[in-house]
């Protein structure tokens, strides 16, 4: 192995490598239709890292580095961001007819009739109105631990018992466990796929599997928010179990994969009966009307998408490796992060990093040595990794150079 390798990333996670792939379609359509207004200039500083958010506390550094929330870093479709200039003129209007038109898209999308999507602002929203539909006083909710804590904490406001089961020796669900749990007080089981904080994912057999051995008077909500990251063979979505008329509710989000977060739009998909039940427990026009036409623009841009999804691959891989030729094991991830075991407790890890200049994921219940990584620009990766030696230099892992 090189120095020059063993002292920063994998080559392969680079800059170049970024602005080939960008350079490969939609993006260089784009980059040629925004050059003579300095977008081409934005962009590619942007794709270096030299475009960082200012601190968000009064005491981070300035240009603190995110890669704590598992966003996209290189933001929404060439399609999206010139639907948001065009939409500048509708501000002043209701969002009814765009949530319209993207409910009709989205049920066209994935091939289900209008009736059985439900818009929200962004996917938490849908597990928020889930958690009112279906928990209450002597219901039960069912969830792995660790996972994403906000259907818990929507449960709690329900007065419904919270059932966590802890997740297996390789980090995945306890589907038998989870099964077994479901049979009392029946509400809703959560299913997270893939998995967050863990990158884990259920494949598609062992969902269905699992399905089949719920009550059906209970309803299950998978989370797909990570959908589009997984490149597992075995892995895809549970969406079909829907059409079968299951007791099943399939989140998805625009946050992700289609780069818009700050925008906070996400939709949910089940069958009529279990739609009308969650209906009324939404806030009237939760969405915008520019997350709505940039939604719509972005259902239009796979070619983005599959560019999104070889990057986050590339750059995944590369983050893992270079994590474990430093002695460090990973979670194997399908998600856009890493969860990286540093071997002690992560809140002093955490905030040394915050101190020179990285944010890095909050600490989660059932994994207090391992910290999340989201995967950031070719550059804001280097200067992690190169951050990751200064800070376990300073508080080695036993492990690490055995």
């Amino acid at each position: 192995m090189s120095k020059q390798r063993a002292a920063g990333f994998p080559r392969r996670f680079s800059r170049r490598a970024f602005a080939q792939l960008v350079a490969a379609g939609a993006g260089a359509a784009w980059l040629g239709g925004v050059a003579a207004r300095g977008g081409e200039e934005r962009w590619a500083r942007r794709a270096r890292g030299e475009v960082r958010p200012a601190k968000l506390l009064p005491n981070d550094p300035e240009d603190l580095i995110l890669l704590n929330s598992n966003e996209n870093p290189f933001g929404p479709s060439p399609a999206a961001r010139a639907a948001l200039e065009q939409a500048r003129s509708l501000v002043m209007r209701y969002p009814d007819y765009h949530a319209d038109l993207l409910k009709e898209a989205i049920a066209s999308y994935h091939g289900v009739d209008p009736a059985m999507v439900v818009v929200t602002c962004g996917s938490t929203e849908l597990l928020k109105l889930a958690a009112q539909a279906f928990l209450g006083p002597g219901r039960r909710l069912v969830v792995a631990e660790p996972t994403f804590e906000a259907i818990a904490f929507y449960a709690g406001l329900t007065g419904a018992e919270v059932v966590k089961v802890a997740v297996t020796a390789d980090y995945g669900h306890d589907l038998e466990a989870m099964a077994r749990a479901a049979q009392e007080r029946p509400g809703l089981v959560y299913l997270c796929n893939p998995n967050n904080p863990t990158g884990t994912v259920v494949s598609k057999a062992a969902g269905e599997l699992f399905l089949g051995q719920i009550p059906p008077q209970q309803v299950v909500l998978v989370d797909e928010a990570y959908y589009h990251y997984a490149d597992n063979g075995s892995y895809d979505t549970l969406l079909n179990a829907v059409t079968a008329e299951r007791n099943l509710v399939v989140a998805r989000t625009f946050s992700k994969i289609y780069g818009m977060a700050g925008l906070r739009l996400g939709y949910g998909i089940a069958r009529r009966e279990l739609m009308e039940r969650m209906r009324p427990h939404q806030v009237i026009e939760s969405w915008n009307v520019m997350a709505c036409v940039a939604a719509l623009a972005s259902l239009d841009a796979p070619q983005w998408v599959e560019r999104n999804r070889e990057w986050n691959r590339q750059a995944r891989t590369s983050l893992a490796e270079a994590m474990q030729e430093r002695g460090y094991a990973v979670i194997p991830s399908q998600a856009n992060f890493v969860c990286v075991h540093v071997g002690q407790s992560v809140r002093p890890v955490i905030a040394a990093f915050r101190e020179r200049g990285i944010a890095v994921g909050r600490p989660f219940a059932g994994l207090p040595e391992h910290i999340r990584v989201s995967l950031g620009t070719p550059e804001e990766m280097e200067k992690f990794v190169a951050a990751f030696d200064a800070v376990m230099a300073e508080t080695p892992h036993p492990a690490a150079g055995a």
